[in-house]
């Protein structure tokens, strides 16, 4: 009752103006993770099925990076479907799993993406997806790979432990045939071989996490180090732009001192 009375008067819109307009620019995290959390739990509740919870949180995914292109973050790292994702039941997985080649394939041609030079890449044991939608994320890859702008990473069949050993073997291969030194190997070395290291700045200064629950499951374990972690009270599906904005308001009034 609360929040409808609030919208109909505006309050809403004259917060998210305040907020937008406490925040400082020159502080503004460089990259953001988000792990979308809360898609189930919202459709059951609110529509008593599952399927309309991943659909509303597929076009609050769409809104997410037009808010953050706004605000001038430069890297998005979008935690949509983990490898322990691939346990649920099967006619739930194909369900996301066909949401998120839908997705991918409006980024092809969304006007967004190319304006703002958006390179858009799938991060994780892609081997594992059905092959339309592996083929469709690597043609979104094709058109927007001389982008450099923006970049937008699609964490799919991801885990953090997975890309580590994934990483790990590629080192080992590497010493094997005797293109890399063992002794060489310290951690800058190790981040080239990981999924993101593609990025400018694969370390994301603030990751998001929807749904209240409190924990990384497995989202860019190496990467998140020094993150500053925002928990939102809020299932993905109703994500609005005041809770991004309330997100990184908090991270900017956190002291980052990297163990010093």
């Amino acid at each position: 009752m609360l929040p409808t009375v609030l919208r109909t008067i505006g309050a809403y819109k004259l917060y998210e103006k305040w907020l937008e307009g406490s925040l400082t620019g020159d502080e503004m995290p460089e990259h953001v993770g988000i792990i979308l959390d809360g898609n189930r739990r919202w459709g059951f509740e609110k529509h008593g099925d599952q399927l309309n919870g991943h659909l509303y949180g597929a076009q609050t995914g769409e809104n997410f990076l037009e808010w953050c292109l706004e605000l001038g973050i430069k890297t998005v790292t979008l935690y949509v479907f983990s490898t322990e994702n691939f346990l649920r039941p099967k006619d739930e997985v194909a369900t996301i799993l066909r949401i998120i080649e839908n997705e991918a394939r409006k980024l092809t041609t969304d006007r967004r993406i190319h304006e703002n030079k958006v390179h858009v890449k799938a991060i994780g044991r892609l081997e594992l997806l059905p092959e339309s939608l592996r083929l469709v994320l690597a043609e979104v890859e094709k058109v927007t790979e001389a982008y450099d702008q923006h970049y937008l990473n699609i964490a799919v069949a991801y885990g953090g432990r997975a890309e580590i050993v994934d990483a790990a073997k590629r080192m080992i291969d590497e010493v094997q045939s005797g293109t890399l030194n063992a002794d060489s190997v310290d951690e800058d070395v190790f981040t080239k071989y990981l999924y993101t290291s593609h990025l400018p700045n694969p370390y994301p200064e603030l990751i998001i996490r929807t749904s209240g629950e409190e924990r990384l499951s497995g989202f860019l374990i190496w990467q998140a180090a020094y993150s500053e972690f925002v928990f939102l009270d809020v299932y993905w599906p109703e994500f609005r732009r005041i809770d991004l904005l309330r997100a990184v308001r908090t991270y900017q009034r956190r002291k980052r001192r990297f163990g010093r």
